[in-house]
């Protein structure tokens, strides 16, 4: 399904459920994919931090974009991660996820390497010039240890193939001024940061790429809807639902929580990859407190 644009909405940055031996349970893959799709999700994102991708092969990543598309079918577009700190690496990645069925791709920047903002404006415009297909800018400095300038994402926005910014810095000033200098560009800035998704709708942010619509996708969903149609009540409230929950899916690295969290909501067990680790018994407890807490959700987005 073709992205459109601006891109408005949620779309959960997906697990990638795996057997006790590690390997890829497409089976479960696909039910999830299906389960987002039937529960109002916007689109679908595969194969980012979320999805274990530093532990996938490209051959794997490959396939669980190709079975999160052929399971959406054409009711969502797809959005799969395809960055890397080679531009020549991410060059590949892209253009074998689009031909696997993406519709758009999500960038992150370059990890390690550390570019100066000159070497990170390079990196992205060569894979937008060689990748025809629509591309978010991906800024977490907490993984890549770097921020990319406000003056590095305003200046892709110009470039027809990039189309949004997903903002995980935790800096809100710094979201602000990316959406001030992008209004009059066919561009969307995204919320990557569950717990400060309100925030970045109210100085413009036009959605969430989420963690937590894994677990609570329609309550996610209201939220953002309220607030990208002026019921500011309404997100408030579901907000403070989902403070709770928000938290605790971030006690521990991404996605050890959400994946526990998952278990907890009868979605399948709670598989990694090493280096990543079980969830401790105190964030099991955490989230399950966390989602017990949840009151009944009443539809009104």
């Amino acid at each position: 399904m073709q992205l459109s644009t601006p891109i408005d909405g949620v779309y959960p940055a997906m697990t990638t459920p795996l057997t006790a031996d590690g390997s890829i349970d497409f089976d479960r893959l696909r039910d999830d994919a299906r389960r987002l799709v039937d529960r109002g999700v916007d689109g679908l994102v595969p194969v980012g931090t979320t999805g274990e991708s530093a532990t996938l092969t490209h051959d794997e990543h490959v396939e669980v974009v190709e079975a999160v598309a052929d399971a959406a079918g054409d009711d969502v577009p797809i959005i799969a991660g395809a960055g890397s700190n080679s531009t020549h690496e991410a060059v590949g990645l892209a253009a074998r996820s689009v031909d696997a069925g993406a519709d758009a791709l999500l960038l992150i920047s370059p990890y390690y390497n550390k570019p100066e903002p000159a070497g990170m404006e390079a990196h992205y415009r060569e894979i937008a010039d060689r990748v025809d297909a629509p591309q978010i800018v991906y800024n977490v400095p907490s993984r890549t240890g770097r921020n990319i300038a406000v003056d590095t994402a305003v200046s892709l926005a110009s470039h027809e193939n990039v189309v949004g910014y997903k903002a995980a810095s935790g800096d809100v000033g710094r979201v602000s001024e990316v959406i001030e200098r992008t209004r009059d560009e066919e561009f969307s800035v995204l919320s990557g940061d569950d717990g400060l998704t309100l925030p970045i709708l109210s100085v413009g942010g036009r959605g969430a790429i989420s963690v937590t619509a894994n677990v609570e996708p329609e309550r996610v969903s209201d939220l953002v809807w309220a607030a990208l149609e002026g019921d500011d009540e309404t997100a408030r409230e579901r907000h403070h639902e989902l403070a709770d929950l928000n938290r605790a899916l971030f006690a521990e690295t991404n996605p050890i929580p959400v994946k526990a969290a998952q278990e907890l909501s009868g979605q399948g067990p709670a598989n990694y990859r090493s280096p990543l680790s079980d969830a401790t018994d105190a964030t099991r407890e955490r989230l399950e407190r966390a989602l017990d807490a949840l009151p009944e959700r009443e539809v009104t987005a």
